[in-house]
């Protein structure tokens, strides 16, 4: 299969990313854009973590209170769009199974167990 070329202005781990993928899977014109919108939260993951690097952990709130950076918050959600987002792709681990699929088969089973003993 021949390499799909990155979107334009891709960092070096979100170009990884995208070359890694795209160079094993087949992906649909949608699914290349939930890649490329993930490719885009690593992008911004990865700036957010270098503005926070020399930044303080604690700032001070609107009542002069220590609060956590909202940096510390940001980041969080944005590594969490990008987890939620190449979760979307469905892709299968590395066993071949469908880690998504896998996840809720243990759930549907735990529910189960735990159904029959109510």
């Amino acid at each position: 299969m021949a390499k799909l070329p990155a979107p334009t202005k891709l960092g070096p781990k979100a170009r990884k990313v995208w070359q890694e993928i795209t160079s094993v899977y087949e992906l649909r014109t949608d699914e290349l854009r939930v890649l490329e919108d993930a490719c885009r939260e690593i992008d911004l993951v990865e700036r957010l973590e270098e503005e926070f690097r020399d930044a303080p952990t604690m700032v001070k709130g609107s009542m002069g209170q220590m609060v956590a950076s909202p940096l510390l918050q940001e980041l969080r959600q944005h590594r969490q769009v990008a987890a939620r987002l190449l979760k979307q792709l469905n892709l299968p681990d590395e066993d071949g199974r469908n880690a998504a699929n896998t996840s809720d088969l243990a759930r549907k089973a735990a529910n189960a167990r735990w159904s029959r003993g109510a």
